[in-house]
């Protein structure tokens, strides 16, 4: 499943990191509708509201349905048949939507079919293994280059930051039976669980790894229903790694939650040289950010796992992204 999500990008970076080619080929930039709405977050929950991506022929009849637009809209899908005034006393929670029931529960069927399909935008998601002990949370999230972590230079319009998750999502247009401003609400398709990450959660969400799976899935006037459903599989290129208990509460909104922690010891977690420079990182690189100074960092204490770590681990992406020890990566490749 997806219970809490990452997007710290600032809404210019945002726009920026969205940018893809349309169908005569040119480079181009997802126009913002709502930029004034959007909230940075490091710890994002349902019935808030966040980013996604669709296509511009949804706000505007005969636009090319190729052509993107960035906007947010509330997690946890309304549908546009509910007739009570208030959305949140929708019986049924719908910020997940099981790919094997989507074509068959009325709540998304309708909207699928209408070829109201959105991307999903974040750093990544957190997801909690169940253990004796408690509940352990995990950042996971696609793996990073060193490209993809670069310094970024002044006037350099191509995005060499962060690479974003694309979750495959599915939204609707609800409009309040006695009169109002109408409600843009989605929920984001879930999976089974790819190998590697099925010991943390048995579901996950459905990613669109890659530019021509993203075009497939928002091109709704080019690609109809039956083929873009075949885009929605688990997918092994992805990342993690445990995090701090802090992210528990959606109250904790701070570059602390997806900071990694060491499993397997019971003792306080202290900010490291190696964590100070991924912080670093995502605060130079996101303006308009939630931010936090360094010298405020918690000490946190966390409940950890007593067996064996798992096989895949994020070691070898967090040396890409932060450098050697106490080193921001950007240095490293210079030297």
């Amino acid at each position: 499943m997806c219970g809490r999500t990452v997007c710290s990008l600032g809404a210019d970076n945002l726009r920026r990191a969205c940018a893809y080619r349309d169908s005569r080929g040119r480079r181009r930039q997802p126009e913002w509708v709502n930029a004034d709405r959007y909230q940075p977050s490091y710890n994002r929950g349902p019935q808030s509201h966040g980013p996604v991506l669709l296509s511009r022929r949804h706000f505007e009849k005969g636009a090319d349905s190729s052509e993107r637009v960035l906007t947010t809209m509330r997690w946890g899908l309304v549908p546009s048949w509910f007739k009570k005034d208030d959305p949140s006393k929708l019986p049924f929670n719908t910020s997940n939507c099981r790919s094997d029931t989507m074509l068959t529960k009325s709540s998304y069927k309708g909207p699928l079919l209408k070829g109201k399909r959105c991307v999903v935008l974040a750093d990544g998601f957190y997801e909690w293994q169940q253990h004796d002990g408690g509940k352990q949370p995990y950042f996971i999230y696609f793996p990073q280059t060193t490209n993809e972590t670069a310094e970024r230079k002044e006037g350099d319009e191509e995005w060499k930051g962060w690479r974003l998750l694309t979750m495959a999502g599915i939204f609707e247009c609800w409009e309040p039976p006695a009169g109002g401003d109408a409600l843009y609400t989605y929920t984001i398709i879930t999976v089974d669980a790819s190998k590697d990450v099925s010991f943390i959660h048995h579901r996950m969400p459905a990613i669109l790894d890659g530019e021509e799976a993203i075009r497939k899935w928002l091109d709704f006037a080019e690609v109809p229903t039956q083929e873009a459903v075949k885009l929605i599989q688990p997918t092994e290129n992805i990342v993690f790694h445990p995090v701090s208990t802090i992210v528990n509460s959606v109250r904790n909104n701070t570059p602390e939650c997806l900071a990694p922690i060491e499993l397997g010891v019971q003792k306080q977690v202290k900010a490291t040289a190696s964590s100070k420079a991924m912080l670093g990182w995502l605060k130079s690189s996101q303006e308009g950010s939630p931010r936090k100074e360094e010298n405020e960092l918690p000490r946190w204490t966390s409940q950890f796992i007593h067996s064996p770590s798992p096989k895949k681990t994020s070691a070898g992406i967090l040396q890409q992204w932060l450098g050697k020890e106490g080193e921001p990566a950007a240095k490293k490749r210079k030297a």
